[in-house]
């Protein structure tokens, strides 16, 4: 339920709503990947996954790209192989499976929408606090 809820934010996020293709989908597979993160770290009191996703991708050796996603310059791209070795192998199985892809899609999917999703989520530069779907509708979407 708030999977779905939480896919339909970051799928309007990303510019999917009425143009249909791959936005809403990969939005659900990013909402999806985050659900797992936050259940993966015990996930109460409405915690945000986005900041432990993007430190857990530093640590694995994307620093410089996650870094300017959530600053005000030009976003670095990632591929789909970083992000599936910066992933937890269980996380992104589980992701795959939801959306019915392979591993290997999902982590191209998510490697095309996350440095945007980041990069919208963070318009001051700055990591947010709150829980992700509040932080998703300030936004104004």
């Amino acid at each position: 339920m708030a999977g779905n809820d939480l896919g339909s934010l970051l799928g309007g996020l990303l510019g999917g709503g009425g143009q249909g293709g791959t936005s809403g989908g990969s939005g659900n597979i990013l909402a999806s990947l985050l659900g797992a993160l936050m259940k993966g770290q015990g996930g109460g009191s409405g915690s945000n996954p986005l900041g432990g996703l993007v430190d857990m991708l530093a640590r694995s050796g994307l620093t410089e790209e996650a870094q300017s996603w959530v600053g005000t310059g030009e976003n670095k791209p990632v591929s789909g192989a970083q992000v599936a070795q910066a992933l937890p192998d269980d996380a992104l199985q589980k992701v795959a499976a939801e959306a019915g892809v392979s591993p290997e899609h999902a982590a191209e999917q998510i490697a095309q929408v996350l440095p945007q999703a980041v990069d919208r989520l963070t318009p001051t530069g700055e990591m947010p606090s709150g829980s992700l779907e509040d932080i998703i509708k300030a936004q104004n979407l």
